[in-house]
C-alpha cells in the first residue's frame, strides 16, 4: 500500500457529508422495498439486495445501520427504524444457539442503542435501558455456551460444528465484553458460574495461536501475518489438526476478508481489556495485530488500500504488479473486496490509537488512505437505484454465490450488508475524531464501563 503520511482525518470531512447522505437514501430505499418475507438482505444482485441461505448473521447489519445513521445525523427517523427492527426482528438471533455471530447480529443493534443511552444521546429510560441490558446479557451467555475445549484452552467453534474454529470470531467477542461488563456470568450445570471474560480470553489466545501466521516455520506457507480462515481440531483429544478455509481459496493462502475481521478483532479486544484494566494479555493479542496489519498493508492490499478477494487467488498473477498500482474492480481476473478494506480500516485506525507515537501513526495513516478511495467512486454507490453503499464486494467466490454482470467474466459492482454496515461504522469513527466527540467504543466508553462495574 502507498500510505499517504500528509493525509489528516479533517480532509475527508466533505466525503463523509456526501456518504452520510448517500447512505440515508439506501437505507430508507431497502427499508421501503425490499420483501422481508425473503429473509435477512445479504448481499446485492444488479443493484438489488437479496438473499443467501446459508446463516442468518446480516440482520443486526440493516438494522444496526439505521441506529448508526442516526448517530451520525442525529435524524429521528432512523432512530426509529432501528428501533422499531430490534424489538420486532431481533430477539430470535440473541436466543440463536447455532451460530458464532452473536457480536455482529445482537451487538450492532441492542448494541448500539444500549450505546447511545449510555452516551446520552438518546434519553434515558429505565425500562429501555433493561431491555438491551437483558438482550446483551443473553446474547453473550449464549455465544459463550457454545464452546469447545482443547488442550490449551478453548473457543467459540463457527456453525460448522464443534471442531471448527473461525477467524471472523474474533470480532463477535464483542458479545461476551459486554454482557461482562454488565456484571452477568453464564450458569451451567450444578450451578457452574462461567467467567464470561474468561472465554472471551481463551477464544482470543486461540485465535491469536492458531488462526495467525508469524513466520516462525510452522508449515512452508508461515509468512507473517497471513491467516487461515479456518483452524480444524480433533474434538476427542483436544489437539490443533491443519488450517482450513470455507471462503478463501485454499487454506495455504489468506482470504482477505478473514484477515480483517483479525484486524478490527484484535485491536477492539485490545481496547477493551484496556479499558477495563485487564491487560495481561495484551502481549499476545498486540502481537496478533501488528502481524495482521503489516501483512495487510505490505502484501494484501494494492496501492490505493483495497485488497483482492484472496492474496493466493489463482489469476491474480494475471494482473502483473498488482500490488503497485490501484486495485481495479473491473479487471477480467479476480475481484477485489471493499468489505475486507473497509473493515480493515477501523482496525488499522483503533491499533493506531491504541499503540499511539510514530509506530501507531503507520497503522492510523494506512486507515485513512483506506478511506479516502472507499468514500469515493468506484467505491461508493451513487446511482439511486442500487441499494447499496459499497460497491464491489464479495461474499463467497469459491461457492460463486456472487453476482456477475452481463458482459464481464467476475464479479463487481455488488454490494453487501456486512460492507455497507461497517463502512457506516468507520465513517462515524472519523466522524467523530474530526468533530471532537467521544471516542467510539462498543461498550460505550469508560462511563458505561463504571457504571455498569457498580
Amino acid at each position: 500500500m502507498n500510505i499517504n503520511f500528509e493525509l489528516q482525518p479533517a480532509k475527508l470531512d466533505t466525503k463523509l457529508r456526501r456518504f452520510w447522505s448517500i447512505s440515508g437514501d439506501k437505507i430508507r430505499n431497502i427499508a421501503r422495498s425490499y420483501d422481508v418475507s425473503k429473509g435477512s438482505p445479504v448481499f446485492t444482485a444488479a443493484g438489488r439486495y437479496t438473499t443467501r441461505g446459508w446463516t442468518e448473521w446480516t440482520q443486526g447489519f440493516q438494522y444496526g445501520s439505521a441506529v448508526l445513521q442516526f448517530d451520525a445525523t442525529s435524524e429521528p427517523e432512523f432512530l426509529d427504524l432501528g428501533r422499531r427492527a430490534t424489538v420486532q426482528k431481533m430477539a430470535p438471533h440473541v436466543s440463536h444457539f447455532g451460530v458464532h455471530d452473536h457480536g455482529f447480529n445482537n451487538v450492532s443493534t441492542y448494541g448500539n442503542l444500549w450505546r447511545l443511552m449510555a452516551e446520552g444521546r438518546i434519553a434515558e429510560n429505565e425500562w429501555e435501558r433493561d431491555f438491551y441490558e437483558l438482550a446483551l446479557k443473553l446474547s453473550g451467555a449464549v455465544q459463550s455456551h457454545r464452546w469447545t475445549k482443547i488442550k490449551d484452552g478453548g473457543f467459540v467453534p463457527s456453525f460448522n460444528g464443534p471442531h471448527s474454529l473461525f477467524v471472523d470470531t474474533i470480532r463477535s467477542l464483542r458479545s461476551l465484553a459486554i454482557a461482562h461488563v454488565l456484571g452477568h456470568v453464564m450458569m451451567e450445570e450444578g450451578d457452574q458460574r462461567v467467567s464470561l471474560l474468561e472465554r472471551l480470553q481463551q477464544h482470543a489466545i486461540t485465535t491469536a495461536t492458531y488462526c495467525v501466521y508469524y513466520g516462525e516455520g510452522r508449515d512452508s506457507y508461515d509468512v507473517r501475518g497471513r491467516v487461515a480462515h479456518e483452524s480444524i481440531f480433533n474434538v476427542a483429544d483436544g489437539s490443533y489438526r491443519c488450517p482450513s478455509s470455507q471462503q478463501g481459496y485454499s487454506p495455504f493462502s489468506t482470504w482477505t476478508r478473514g484477515l480483517a475481521w483479525a484486524i478490527c478483532g484484535f485491536s477492539e479486544q485490545l481496547e477493551f481489556l484496556r479499558a477495563i484494566k485487564e491487560e495481561k494479555l495484551s502481549p499476545i493479542l498486540l502481537r496478533a495485530a501488528q502481524a495482521t496489519c503489516d501483512y495487510y498493508i505490505d502484501h494484501a492490499s494494492a496501492a490505493d488500500g483495497v485488497p483482492y478477494w484472496d492474496t493466493g487467488a489463482p489469476q491474480l498473477s494475471a494482473l502483473g504488479d498488482w500490488q503497485a498500482r490501484a486495485a481495479e474492480p473491473f479487471n477480467d481476473f479476480e475481484p477485489v473486496d471493499s468489505s475486507a478494506a473497509v473493515i480493515a480500516s477501523q482496525g488499522l485506525l483503533r491499533l493506531g490509537q491504541f499503540m499511539g507515537g510514530p509506530e501507531g501513526e503507520r497503522y492510523r495513516q494506512a486507515a485513512l488512505t483506506i478511506l479516502n478511495t472507499i468514500l469515493d467512486e468506484p467505491y461508493l454507490s451513487t446511482t439511486a437505484n442500487h441499494q447499496g453503499l459499497i460497491l464491489h464486494s464479495i461474499y463467497h467466490r469459491p461457492n460463486g454465490w456472487d453476482y456477475i454482470p452481463p458482459n464481464r467474466k467476475i464479479p463487481c459492482g455488488e454490494s453487501s450488508m456486512w460492507g455497507d454496515y461497517h463502512a457506516r461504522e468507520v465513517a462515524l469513527y472519523a466522524q467523530r475524531v474530526i468533530e471532537g466527540k467521544p471516542y467510539l467504543t462498543f461498550w460505550g466508553g469508560s462511563k458505561s464501563v463504571a457504571k455498569a462495574s457498580a
